[in-house]
Formats: structure tokens, sequence, C-alpha cells
């Protein structure tokens, strides 16, 4: 079993209605399995990453933009060295599962 890593997330910036935060990850590094209540968008600036959404591993490399539905768990596992903004409504809340 492989150890989950909590990502480096720096906030950007924020407006009244929607942030952007930068998420940096290792290769080899398997991020926590979580869902939010509302939309969001990855966008990766450098590396690769695999998400799993709904049992399918979509992989995104830079330049790749994903669209994350609300409630339903994902999970991030880097392949290269990983950074990505992540854009997302001020009232979004996280749930995250072991």
């Amino acid at each position: 079993m492989e150890k989950v890593t909590k990502p480096k997330v720096k906030m950007l910036t924020s407006g009244n209605k929607l942030m952007a935060k930068q998420m940096q990850a290792k290769a080899g590094e398997l991020l926590p399995i979580h869902l939010a209540n509302a939309e969001s968008i990855l966008l990766v600036q450098e590396g690769e990453c695999i998400i799993k959404l709904n049992d399918k591993d979509n992989i995104l490399k830079q330049g790749d933009a994903f669209v994350v539905p609300p409630d339903v768990k994902h999970q991030i596992k880097v392949n290269r060295d990983f950074k990505a903004v992540h854009f997302m409504p001020n009232e979004i809340e996280f749930i995250f599962f072991d």
C-alpha cells in the first residue's frame, strides 16, 4: 500500500466568488482521496499526474485542464514532479477519506 502525502498548497489569489490555489507534489506521491461539494478546475502547469475519478484513470500533462465534478471521490497520483493551479469557488468544502 502506498503512503498518502498531502500536497504543498499556496493561495495565489481570491475574489468575491472564486479563488486559485497552487498545488505541488513530487513524483511518486499519492495525494489523499477526497471530494468537494462544488465543481472545480485543475490546470497542470508542470509535470504529469493521474487523477482517478469513478474508477477511471485520467492522465494530465503540462497544459491540460480537468473539470472535477462535485460530490465525486477522486485521488491524484504524481508521475512526474507536479505543479498545478486549482480554481474553485470560495465556499467550497472538502471531505477527506483514509
